[in-house]
C-alpha cells in the first residue's frame, strides 16, 4: 500500500485504509473517499497562489464561496474548462458543470447558480479571522468557513462574513454536509440562534505551499490537499 498522495496521475487506485481522527474519517467520507471505493487520480495540481475564499458576482448579487466550493464549479473561459478557483480577479465564466451532487446544485440555484449562468470573479478575499459572539460564548472562524453561515438581516439572506462590527442578526441556515452541520452546532451555531459580529482579525501573511490531488469518485470530481492524501491508504 501506499499514499494518495504519491499515486501518479491516470491511475486508478482502491482506499484501503485510512488513519487519522474522526473528523479526518469524516470529512473524506463527505467528499466519497472511504474503504473500498475507487479512485481515479486525474491530475496532481499546485496550489494556487490565491488559494482560499473569493468574491464572486451572479447578475446583481455578490456571494463569498468558500475554497471547496469554488473547486467544485466548473467554467468555460475562452473556450477552457477549469474549475472557478482558477480565475483571475475580473475574469467572466459560463458555468458548465457542478460536481457537488443535488443538495449543493439546489442551493447554488437559489443564488442563480446553475449550468449557462454567467459569474465574474470580483476578487480574492483574505481569509481572515471572523470573531463572533453567540449565546454568550465568543467563537472563531476564516472567512471561508462563515461563507457557509447564512443569516437574515432586513427580511434578506445573507452570509455572515457581510455582517458589520457589532451588528446581530438570527441564523437562518447552514450549507454544506452532516459533519460541517454538527461541527457548527456544537458552537451553538443553529437555525434560529443569535449571533454578532465582534471584528474581523487580518492575520500576517504566509506562503501557499504544496499541491493537491485531482481525483474522481464515480462521477464526481474532488480536490484532496496533500496533508489528507497522506492519510489515504491505496494500492
Amino acid at each position: 500500500m501506499k499514499s494518495l498522495k504519491d499515486v501518479e496521475p491516470e491511475t486508478m487506485v482502491v482506499v484501503k485504509e485510512i488513519t487519522g481522527g474522526l473528523d479526518v474519517k469524516q470529512h473524506l467520507e463527505e467528499l466519497g473517499v472511504k474503504e473500498g471505493v475507487e479512485l481515479n487520480v486525474v491530475a496532481t495540481e499546485p496550489v494556487h497562489v490565491h488559494w482560499g475564499p473569493i468574491s464572486l458576482a451572479v447578475g446583481d448579487r455578490e456571494m463569498i464561496t468558500a475554497r471547496g466550493w469554488g473547486d467544485k464549479i466548473y467554467v468555460e473561459k475562452g473556450g477552457e474548462m477549469l474549475p472557478l478557483l482558477r480565475l483571475e480577479e475580473g475574469d467572466k465564466g459560463t458555468v458548465r458543470s457542478i460536481e457537488g451532487g443535488k443538495d449543493f446544485e439546489g442551493f447554488l440555484s437559489e443564488y442563480g447558480i446553475m449550468e449557462g449562468s454567467e459569474l465574474t470573479f470580483l476578487r480574492h478575499v483574505p481569509d481572515r479571522t471572523m470573531v463572533f459572539t453567540i449565546e454568550g460564548a465568543e467563537i472563531k472562524m476564516g472567512e471561508g468557513q462563515a461563507s457557509k453561515v447564512f443569516v437574515t438581516r432586513e427580511g434578506k439572506t445573507i452570509q455572515i462574513n457581510y455582517l458589520k462590527e457589532s451588528e446581530k442578526a438570527a441564523v437562518e441556515k447552514i450549507v454544506g454536509g452532516t459533519h460541517i452541520k454538527e461541527k457548527f452546532e456544537q458552537l451553538g451555531i443553529k437555525a434560529g440562534a443569535e449571533i454578532t459580529l465582534l471584528r474581523k482579525e487580518t492575520p500576517a501573511p504566509t506562503p501557499k505551499r504544496g499541491t493537491y490531488i485531482l481525483a474522481k469518485v464515480g462521477e464526481q470530481l474532488i480536490t484532496i490537499g496533500h496533508g489528507l492524501a497522506e492519510k489515504v491508504l491505496v494500492e
